[in-house]
């Protein structure tokens, strides 16, 4: 939320460098606590962005999403949907949101040089109606944004992109099998159904 974007460590710091000033004057002008109109529009163009979890006990991971433009949807001007897919099974980030919802997101685009944080309360249910919209989605996670704020560009590399991923879910089309779940130490322990067990 507005209002309480800094703790002692930070205060410590921002005093040691005597950057407190403008600290306090960026949240006074960039953090908010919704999406406005060109934070919808960018995270619609989005293709990834990197998800940060925590545990119960506050040991955090942050992991990779990524699919085709739109993956990420803005439900409305407070609350952002994406799906969950096939992974490796280990659920880390996944988990983490059902013992700490508490989440920090990402967003990059890296051919604009651009970046966008949102933090807030993830929920995932499964029987979102938004499941049917995602291929291939084994659930929806939802994200009811506290904090939305754009991060300074200014080291961000220009990348462009070379080549989607074959592996992100489309319609009416079957991803490949990963390598890695036909190897001999996956395949016995995969779950039943999964197209690597044939």
């Amino acid at each position: 939320m507005p209002g309480d974007l800094y703790h002692e460590g930070s205060r410590d710091l921002q005093d040691r460098f005597d950057t407190r000033r403008l600290a306090d004057r960026l949240e006074q002008v960039t953090v908010r606590d919704e999406l406005d109109d060109g934070d919808r529009e960018f995270v619609a163009g989005c293709d990834m962005f990197f998800l940060a979890t925590a545990d119960a006990e506050g040991r955090p991971t942050c992991s990779y999403k990524g699919g085709d433009p739109g993956f990420v949807r803005v439900v409305d001007p407070r609350t952002i949907a994406f799906p969950d897919y096939d992974g490796n099974g280990m659920f880390r980030s996944m988990g983490n949101l059902l013992a700490n919802p508490h989440v920090g997101l990402l967003f990059i685009r890296f051919d604009l040089r651009r970046r966008l944080r949102m933090e807030g309360v993830a929920s995932i249910d499964p029987d979102d109606p938004l499941a049917a919209a995602f291929a291939g989605a084994r659930f929806v996670v939802r994200v009811r944004a506290e904090r939305v704020f754009p991060n300074c560009p200014r080291y961000i590399h220009e990348y462009r992109l070379v080549e989607r991923s074959p592996f992100v879910p489309t319609e009416d089309v079957e991803p490949p099998v990963p390598a890695w779940k036909r190897r001999d130490w996956a395949r016995d322990v995969l779950p039943a159904g999964d197209p690597a067990r044939e």
